[in-house]
């Protein structure tokens, strides 16, 4: 019999990503938030709680635009309920900032910058 290492919570906050990502682009267009998107949904093992991790556009926006997506969680929720996924109960959303790609970004531009200060790389060993 193969392994199970594809775990039912994984199963659910892919599910719950893709769906969560049209209700989120949907609430920044309705309620005039800053520009996010959803990378991650992680799920408690109980169902009970889903963390919805966002990235922005712009970093500077990202916490304002995750406090707004936090007040207007209920809503989400609703209509996450409506979507069509099939649970018995809905987990409780929280939003929070994802910021692995503005770190990213700044360990990138602080190796270009090192780059810069470097002499040629030499190519001729032979």
């Amino acid at each position: 019999m193969p392994s199970r290492d594809f775990k039912r919570t994984d199963r659910i906050g892919a599910e719950l990503r893709r769906e969560l990502g049209m209700l989120v682009h949907a609430a920044v267009r309705d309620h005039g938030l800053p520009s996010v998107s959803v990378s991650d949904v992680e799920i408690t093992r109980d169902l009970d709680w889903a963390t919805v991790w966002v990235t922005a556009l712009i970093p500077e926006q990202g916490l304002p635009a995750v406090k707004a997506l936090n007040e207007i969680s209920y809503e989400i929720r609703h209509s996450l309920a409506k979507s069509g996924i099939r649970m018995r109960r809905m987990p409780e959303l929280k939003f929070k900032y994802d910021d692995s790609v503005d770190k990213g970004e700044r360990i990138e531009s602080l190796l270009r910058e090192q780059g810069r200060d470097l002499p040629p790389a030499d190519d001729t060993h032979d």
